[in-house]
Parts: C-alpha cells; structure tokens; sequence
C-alpha cells in the first residue's frame, strides 16, 4: 500500500524543516526558518476508519501542495511579521536564557530583524528608530535597479529561490509516505502522513542528502491541501565536512504550525527546534519556540521602502502588541 501511492501533500515538512532547519542549526548555531509543526500531538484522535487518498487523488494533491508551498514561499518574501522568540536550557523545566521579540520585515534579499523588546523590556526608542533608518537604507538600495550592490543581492536572493524550490521538488522522490489516518486540528479536517526516506532517492546535493537523516510526521487539510502541522525528528547523525566541520546529533526535532494569514496564503505560526550537535571542537544545544504573530503584506522593495519613510516621519514607534 505505502509503496503504490506517490508523495503526500506533506512532503514539504521535511523539504525545509530538515533541510533548511536543521542543516542551518547545526552548521551555523544559530535559528533558522523551517517548516515543522508544534511538538506533542493535539488535536483529535486519528480516526483510522476513515477513507485513505486513492493514488490519483494523491497525485492531484500532491501538485496542489506543492504549488501551494511554492505560492506561500515567495509571498512570506512580501510579509512583514512579529516574531517572540525564547531560548531555554534542555528539559522539561529549562531555565531561560533570551527572551525576545523581533519585527522581521523582508527586504527583497533576505529579512531584517527590528529588535522590539529583549527580556522583558521594551528598546529605546532612538534604538529603535535607528534600526528603521538602517532598514530605509537597505530598501532603498535594493530599490534602485541600477544600484550595483543592490543587483548582486538580489542576485544571489534569486538563486537561493531557485535552489530552494528545487530542493522542495526534490522531496517528491525522498520519501514514501503512509496515511495514519484523519484528525482534527485548530478546525481543519487532516489526513495524517507518515512519511518515510525513500532508500532508492539518489540525493544531488548536499542539503539533499539530509532528507535520508529524518523522518516526519504530518497534518494536511484535506480541503486546502495546506500544511497545518508537522513533526520531523533526526534519526541518524548528519556529518558536515566528514564529521571535521561539525555533526548534528540523531533525536533532534523540528516543528511548526501553520495558519491562513490571507486568502489562500498559508504561514507559519509556531516554530520550536531542539536539536543538540558540535561545531568543530565545540558541542551546542538549541532549544528555541519562536511564535509569530501581525502578518502584514509589505510588498517588494520598493512599496516597504514607503511604509518604512511614513513611519519614520510619523515619528511613532511599532507597537508589537497592539
């Protein structure tokens, strides 16, 4: 059964949750943005008499998702987002160690953090308003089409598109996938995949290669063939540069929610990454829940750059609770 079927919808959980997330953590010990779904298993009990996906059905919505993904990918690139952000030591009563909360608005080549508020207080706001003249001048850069600086970043922002979609793509042949069964989760009505590496996917890169160090868990809406939530775990430790680099240690979890933040736009609203690893000599653990709140479409450089000039000239702070 688990064999005759294609890819579920899910496979995008591992596409950047693992790939993306836990290469990212253990390379650079540092957060990374991910798909993933929230630990623990809420919702309804799995109903394991319900009707599973025929295997054309399972076609047609695996290219759905996977269009789905890729339309969400390139409108979180578009949306400005708040961002709380706590790190603790491992274990169920872990100490805190950073509390913050960052408003995180992209800029056409990556994202710029705005520090909001770190442990429980609240920046100043000449700190703040400095950090937004740094962003003014970044949008405006990369606004100006004939901006040498600003054409070689978006340059290299367009080839990691590129990579990254094709890295999602890929996840069709990295794993097999099994339907659990049907749950309910935050009001969606899921199919609940279980999706395993595929021991015959040929991976043709090295973040490609990471699809056969995790397994996942999955929650689909059978009616918008979205993401709602997802699990993923590493089962074998992953190597960079022979082990000499670094190595990220088997048992590491991604997770993550997802919500409508739009008419058919699907971001995430949770993410929690504990993963625990060594950077050359050194060992690390990473014990991060980031949730995110205040989705607002920005737009490209050029329509942020506004926004970014009437807030400064209004003089008024962002207020990340209103």
């Amino acid at each position: 059964m688990r064999n005759s079927k294609p890819i579920s919808a899910a496979q995008f959980l591992v596409v950047v949750s693992v790939a993306s997330a836990a290469m990212s953590l253990a390379w650079t010990h540092a957060p990374a943005y991910a798909l993933g779904a929230l630990s623990g298993s809420q919702g309804t009990p799995l109903n394991t008499q319900g009707q599973a996906p025929s295997a054309d059905e399972m076609r047609q919505r695996t290219d759905a998702l996977i269009a789905n993904q890729h339309r969400d990918d390139q409108a979180l690139e578009q949306y400005q987002r708040v961002e709380h952000q706590v790190d603790r030591t491992g274990g169920a009563n872990g100490r805190v160690l950073e509390d913050r909360t960052y408003r995180i608005i992209p800029t056409g080549a990556g994202n710029q953090k705005i520090l909001l508020v770190e442990n429980g207080k609240r920046v100043d706001p000449t700190a703040y308003f400095q950090q937004m003249r740094t962003l003014e001048d970044t949008l405006r850069t990369l606004s100006n089409p004939d901006d040498p600086k600003g054409k070689a970043a978006l340059a290299k922002r367009e080839k990691r598109g590129r990579e990254q979609a094709e890295f999602v793509d890929a996840a069709k042949d990295a794993y097999i996938p099994k339907w659990l069964g049907i749950s309910i989760v935050s009001g969606h009505t899921c199919d609940v995949f279980e999706l395993d590496p595929n021991p015959s996917f040929k991976p043709h890169s090295i973040l490609q290669d990471a699809f056969s160090h995790a397994i996942a868990k999955v929650w689909v809406d059978r009616e918008s063939n979205q993401l709602v939530r997802g699990e993923a775990r590493v089962i074998s430790d992953v190597s960079f540069g022979g082990g000499i680099l670094g190595k990220l240690y088997k048992g590491g979890m991604v997770t993550m929610d997802q919500a409508e933040v739009a008419p058919g736009i699907w971001l995430p609203t949770r993410y929690q990454y504990d993963f625990s690893g060594r950077k050359f000599l050194f060992s690390f653990e990473e014990h991060q829940v980031i949730d995110v709140s205040r989705y607002r479409r920005v737009g490209p450089p050029r329509e942020a750059l506004l926004i970014v000039q009437d807030e400064l000239a209004s003089g008024k702070p962002f207020v990340e609770d209103p």
